[in-house]
C-alpha cells in the first residue's frame, strides 16, 4: 500500500479533479452525452472553492496530523478568494474572521444562531479522512473540528464526519477491495438521527438503482445542505468505488451543485482507486489531471509535487 500521505494526496487529487471538471458543466457548451462518450470539455478546467478549501485542510493535516481551528480558520481566511464560488454566508463568516473576530462566534452567529448547515464542510474534508486510513475515529474527530469553523449545525458536522470516515475506509482497503454495502456500514457508527443520517441509511437502500433514481430520492445538491448532498455522494462513491472516471460521470449525469457532488465523490473513490495508469483505467485519468488548474504549490509537499504551480 502506498505511504499514507501519498493516499490524501490522491485524495486531494481526486477531490480537485473533479470540482473542476463537475464545474464546467455551468459553462455554456459542455455535454454530459459527450462526457458519457468519453469527450470531456477541453481544459483548462478551474477549480472552485470546494477545491480551495480542500488544500488548506490538506495542509493542515499533513502539518500537524490534526486540525487546529484557529490557525485552519485563519488560513480559510486570508487564502479565500470569492470568485472562487464561494457561498455568500461563507464569505462573511470568513471576512469576519480575518478581521479578528474569533471563528466560533463567527460560526456560531450564521443563520440565526443555528449555524450553517450548508454542504462546504463536507466537499473539503475527503483528504483529511484519507490521512487517517483505517483510523474512523480519528478520521470523524478531526473532520467535525474542520467543520464547526464554518459550519456548526450538527447537520453539516456530521455529513463531514460521515464523508471523512467513508475516506478513510476506502483508503485502508485499496489493496483488499471493498464492496459498496461495506463502505456504507462502516459510516453507521458515526450516525445520530437527523435528515442526513436518514439519507445515508436510504442510500444504502438504493444501492444496485440507477443514477437518476438515487438523485430523485436523495437530492443531487441542488439545495446546497449537507443533507441534500451528502447521502447521494455516498451512494455514488459505493457505487463506483473502483471506478474514478464512472463516479465522477454520475455525479455530472445527476445535476445539481456537480462541482461539490464530484468533488466529494472524487476524493472519497481516489483514495481508494489512486491515478490510473495504462494497465489500469479506473483511477483518475492522467489527462483529466492534466486539464485541472494546477494546485497551489502551498498545498502539496515538495517531493509529492504532480501538476502543481510554482
Amino acid at each position: 500500500m502506498p505511504h499514507l500521505p501519498d493516499i490524501a494526496r490522491d485524495s486531494l487529487d481526486g477531490l480537485s479533479v473533479g470540482d473542476a471538471l463537475g464545474a464546467q458543466f455551468f459553462v455554456p457548451g459542455s455535454s454530459v452525452p459527450d462526457l458519457l462518450a468519453g469527450r470531456p470539455p477541453a481544459g483548462p478546467w478551474p477549480w472552485t472553492d470546494d477545491t480551495e478549501m480542500a488544500c488548506s485542510v490538506h495542509a493542515e493535516i499533513r502539518a500537524r496530523d490534526s486540525i487546529d481551528r484557529g490557525a485552519l480558520a485563519m488560513a480559510f481566511a486570508v487564502r479565500c478568494e470569492p470568485y472562487r464560488g464561494y457561498g455568500a454566508g461563507t464569505v462573511v463568516v470568513l471576512h469576519q474572521i480575518r478581521d479578528g473576530r474569533p471563528w466560533a462566534e463567527a460560526a456560531g452567529d450564521a443563520f440565526d444562531g443555528h449555524g450553517s448547515w450548508g454542504n462546504g464542510a463536507a466537499m473539503r474534508v475527503a483528504p483529511l479522512g484519507a490521512h487517517f486510513a483505517g483510523s474512523p475515529d480519528q478520521a470523524a474527530a478531526q473532520a467535525a473540528r474542520s467543520a464547526e469553523i464554518t459550519h456548526r449545525h450538527p447537520e453539516a458536522i456530521l455529513g463531514a464526519m460521515a464523508v471523512a470516515v467513508a475516506a478513510s475506509h476506502a483508503a485502508a482497503t485499496r489493496e483488499t477491495g471493498c464492496t459498496p454495502a461495506e463502505l456504507l456500514a462502516a459510516i453507521d457508527p458515526y450516525l445520530i438521527d437527523g435528515h442526513t443520517t436518514a439519507g445515508i441509511r436510504r442510500a444504502r437502500e438504493l444501492l444496485g438503482h440507477t443514477v437518476a433514481e438515487a438523485a430523485y430520492e436523495l437530492g443531487n445538491g441542488a439545495r446546497v445542505s449537507a443533507q441534500d448532498t451528502v447521502p447521494f455522494t455516498l451512494w455514488a462513491a459505493a457505487t463506483y468505488l473502483h471506478d474514478y472516471p464512472a463516479a465522477i460521470t454520475a455525479c455530472i449525469e445527476a445535476g445539481g451543485d456537480a462541482d461539490t457532488t464530484a468533488a466529494i465523490v472524487g476524493g472519497i473513490v481516489a483514495a481508494h482507486t489512486g491515478i490510473g495508469n495504462r494497465a489500469d483505467a479506473r483511477g483518475i485519468p492522467r489527462e483529466w489531471l492534466s486539464a485541472r488548474e494546477p494546485l497551489p504549490s502551498w498545498a502539496t509537499p515538495a517531493d509529492q509535487v504532480s501538476n502543481v504551480s510554482s
